[in-house]
């Protein structure tokens, strides 16, 4: 009589009692790591989109004679462009220590998160201390360029800059003074197919100016508080997992 085939090792049945060989500490640590990641690529792309938008670059790449136009407005961008590619980084790295279940890698990984939450702040306080000297900047370098356009019909420079300002914003003269004096003097520094009327019935430069960046300023702030706001959760889940893979191998 043929002897009964041995049992193939795939459908034996796990006894009871036993557990699945899961690692749910790695689980639940890439859980925690991986919104860092994310929320870093998030944050990169809105920072090069600020970075390279078409209104503020036009701006903002104007020089005057020797002087260039402000760019204190691409200082809190560029924080968030170096804040985004860390998080990334740093979220990689803690997804990595969580699936190793390396206490080195999540202690670091929240070190690093330690560090950027420290700088996110510093950038914050920076930025509302600096949030109206930005927009006066770039107003005080708009008014002196209509000042040259206006009095020196050969200042060609000058009227470069403040027919990029009047195209780009859609606005002609810093006030209702300039906009009829700019109309009527020199109504090709206006926009394209402006009339005087439409001119002076527009919002003047001043409060376009302070309008573009106060939007921009917003946005910004409010990624910075989405990144707070995950960091600080992310710090304590970190601290929470690596506590818990210390005290036991599995959860």
């Amino acid at each position: 009589m043929a002897a009964a085939p041995a049992p193939t090792k795939w459908l034996s049945p796990v006894p009871a009692g036993a557990r699945l060989d899961v690692p749910f500490a790695s689980l639940q640590g890439q859980a925690v790591t991986r919104p860092t990641g994310l929320a870093g690529g998030v944050i990169l792309g809105v920072a090069l989109w600020l970075r390279h938008d078409p209104q503020t670059t036009n701006l903002l790449y104007l020089e005057l004679g020797d002087r260039p136009a402000p760019n204190t407005f691409y200082v809190g961008i560029y924080i968030l462009i170096a804040v985004g590619a860390v998080m990334m980084f740093v979220g990689f790295l803690g997804c990595y220590g969580a699936i190793q279940e390396s206490q080195c890698l999540l202690g670091t990984f929240f070190t690093c998160l330690v560090i950027l939450f420290a700088c996110e702040v510093a950038a914050g306080i920076w930025g509302f201390v600096n949030k109206d000297q930005i927009a006066k900047d770039v107003k005080q370098f708009y008014d002196q360029a209509l000042q040259q356009a206006l009095v020196d019909d050969e200042a060609n420079n000058a009227k470069a800059v403040v027919k990029t300002f009047h195209e780009t914003l859609n606005c002609c003269g810093s006030n209702t003074l300039t906009s009829l004096t700019t109309s009527v003097l020199m109504n090709n520094l206006c926009p394209s197919g402006s009339t005087v009327i439409g001119n002076l019935l527009k919002e003047d430069c001043h409060q376009k100016i302070d309008d573009l960046f106060s939007g921009k300023l917003y946005l910004i702030g409010i990624a910075a508080i989405v990144v707070a706001v995950i960091m600080i959760f992310e710090m304590i889940l970190s601290m929470v997992l690596c506590c818990g893979i210390r005290n036991s191998s599995v959860y």
